[in-house]
C-alpha cells in the first residue's frame, strides 16, 4: 500500500508534515520521502529506505536539511517517492498511492513517440511515479494531465503534487478506491490519506474528495479543478484490515466498524450455539482485536489477551520483506499469558485469512502453551482473488491464497467455477473448504464473516464498495 500527506501553509510546516507522514507508517514498509518548497531555496527532496528502521528515525534530521511553507510526504510499499520532475509544467514534486498494472504497455507507447527515456532498475523495471508524471506531462494542465493518466492506467492512482510556487494539486483515484481528505487550520490546509493525521495536528475536517475529484490547494483557499465522478468503489478492506483504527472513511470510523463486524459474527455463532464451550475470546493482534471485542460483547464470553505482541523492537513498519524472516519474527513477537491459555477453550478473531502462513505458527504456539482447543474466525469472507487495484498484500498470485489452494486440491480448476459456493458456509463446498483449512491448521472450528455481514458492518451502499478480493466483481 502506501500513504501521503501534505500541507500548504503561511508558515514553515516541516514539523507538521514530518508527523503527518509518520502517521502513515502502518501503510508501507519500503521507502519514505519528503519534498518541500521554500521561496528562497525552491523545491527540495529527501528519500530514505525504511525497511529496517521507521520513518521517524530516518528523517529525524530533516529540520536541519529542509525547510518550507509547503511540503508533502510519502510512505511507500514499492517505489521511492516523491520524485522531482522538470517538464513543460515547470519543476514539481509528485507522489502516488495505487498500482499500475499496464506499466510496460504505457511505457512502450510513450517511448514510441516521445524520444524520451526513463530511469531503469535492474531488469528494466521503472518507477511507476515517473511513468505517472510522463503521462501527466502530455497534457497542457495538471488537471487534464491527471485525468488523462487516470484514464490510461489499468489500476489505481491517487496523486499529490507540490508545484514550484508552493501550490498543492491533489487528486483522488478515478473510482475512489482510496480516501483523500482535506483539513483546515487558520494558517492553511492539510491533505491526507488518513484523516486522524491532520486532526492530531489541530486541523479540522474540511472535505473528503469524491472519486476522480481534483483540487488545487494554497494556504488561502481550495479550488476545484475537476468535479467528482458519480461511480464509487472504495476498498472494503480499508475497514477490515489496513485502515488505522482512529481513521474515518466516507463518514465511517474504522474501529467502530470492526466492533460492529465482530458483533455480527457473534450474533451468528450465538444463534447456532457454537460459543457455549468457549472460555475466552481474543483477537489476533492487533487489527483482529476490535473485531474480537465486538464478538465477545455480543456473545457474553470474556475477552482476554492470551498472548501479547512484543513490539518495542519489532514494529510492523520495519518488518523484513522475506517471508521466512517475517514468520520467524512473528513467532518471536508472541509472548504467552499462560494462565489464559492452559486448559482453556479459546476463540480468536483475525482480520482476514490470506495465505495462512503466520496463522499456522500462532495456533501451534497456543497448543504448545497448553490450549485445550483453538477456534478461529475471520472478520471477512474467504479471499478468492488477489487485488489488482492496490498493493495491500504481498501475494503475487491467486494461488498463494489459502482458499484458492484448498479449492485446487479439492476439485482442481473445476472448483474455480464454484467460488461463490465455497465462500458460503451453508453449502457442501463451503463446508469442505472450512473442514480442510481446520485440518491444515489444527483449528477446532473455523468460520468466515459473510460478504453481507461486512457490508452491514461498514454501513455504506454495496454499490459504493469494492469487494473484488472476495467475489471478483469490479
Amino acid at each position: 500500500m502506501g500513504g501521503f500527506f501534505g500541507i500548504a501553509s503561511k508558515q514553515d510546516c516541516m514539523a507538521d508534515v514530518f508527523f503527518g507522514t509518520d502517521y502513515h507508517s502502518h501503510l508501507g514498509t519500503s521507502r519514505g520521502g519528503m519534498a518541500a518548497y521554500d521561496s528562497e531555496i525552491g523545491l527540495q527532496r529527501k528519500i530514505h529506505n525504511i525497511e529496517n528502521a521507521p520513518f521517524r528515525t530516518r528523517f529525524e534530521h530533516i529540520f536541519e536539511e529542509m525547510k518550507g511553507t509547503s511540503a508533502i510526504g510519502s510512505i511507500s510499499d514499492s517505489e521511492p517517492q516523491p520524485l522531482l520532475i522538470r517538464s513543460n509544467h515547470g519543476t514539481y514534486a509528485i507522489c502516488m498511492i495505487g498500482r499500475i498494472n499496464n506499466a510496460e504497455e504505457l511505457m512502450e507507447h510513450y517511448l514510441s513517440f516521445s524520444g524520451g527515456h526513463f530511469d531503469a532498475r535492474t531488469g528494466g523495471a521503472i518507477n511507476g511515479v515517473e511513468l505517472l508524471a510522463a503521462l501527466i506531462d502530455q497534457k497542457s494542465s495538471f488537471a487534464d494531465g491527471i485525468r488523462f493518466a487516470q484514464k490510461s492506467i489499468d489500476g489505481t492512482a491517487s496523486v499529490l503534487i507540490l508545484k514550484d510556487d508552493g501550490t498543492l494539486i491533489v487528486a483522488r483515484d478515478r473510482l475512489g478506491r482510496l480516501p483523500v481528505t482535506i483539513g483546515r487550520r487558520e494558517d492553511g490546509y492539510a491533505v491526507s490519506f488518513e484523516s486522524f493525521a491532520y486532526e492530531k495536528l489541530g486541523y479540522v475536517f474540511e472535505k473528503e474528495l469524491g472519486p476522480g475529484e481534483i483540487v488545487s490547494v494554497t494556504p488561502e483557499k481550495l479550488t476545484q479543478l475537476r468535479a467528482p465522478g458519480e461511480k464509487k468503489r472504495i476498498c472494503s478492506f480499508l475497514w477490515s484490515y489496513y485502515g488505522y483504527p482512529t481513521s474515518t472513511y466516507e463518514g465511517v470510523n474504522v474501529e467502530t466498524m470492526r466492533y460492529r463486524n465482530g458483533t455480527i459474527m457473534g450474533r451468528v455463532d450465538r444463534a447456532s450455539g457454537v460459543v457455549e464451550e468457549i472460555d475466552y475470546v481474543g483477537g489476533v493482534p492487533d487489527s483482529g482485536t476490535p473485531h474480537a471485542i465486538g464478538y465477545a460483547n455480543e456473545t457474553g464470553k470474556h475477552f482476554a489477551r492470551a498472548f501479547i505482541k512484543y513490539t518495542p523492537t519489532w514494529a510492523r513498519s520495519f518488518m523484513p520483506p522475506a517471508q521466512v524472516e517475517r514468520n520467524t519474527i512473528a513467532k518471536m513477537k508472541q509472548i504467552p499469558v499462560k494462565d489464559l491459555i492452559q486448559d482453556q477453550n479459546l476463540l480468536f478473531v483475525d482480520d482476514s485469512i490470506v495465505r495462512g502462513t503466520q496463522l499456522r505458527e500462532t495456533v501451534e504456539f497456543l497448543y504448545e502453551n497448553g490450549a485445550k482447543s483453538v477456534h478461529m474466525r475471520s472478520a471477512c469472507p474467504p479471499i478468492m482473488f488477489g487485488c489488482k487495484y492496490l498493493n495491500f498484500s504481498r501475494a503475487t498470485s491467486d494461488m498463494e491464497l489459502i482458499a484458492r489452494r484448498v479449492i485446487m486440491e479439492l476439485e482442481g480448476e473445476e472448483g474455480f467455477k464454484h467460488l461463490e459456493e465455497y465462500a458460503d458456509s451453508g453449502t457442501e463446498r463451503g463446508k469442505q473448504l472450512r473442514a480442510n483449512i481446520c485440518e491444515r491448521f489444527n483449528f477446532s472450528s473455523l468460520e468466515f464473516q459473510s460478504l453481507e455481514g461486512v457490508i452491514e458492518a461498514i454501513g455504506l451502499p454495496a454499490c459504493d464498495l469494492c469487494t473484488y478480493c472476495w467475489n471478483g466483481k469490479e
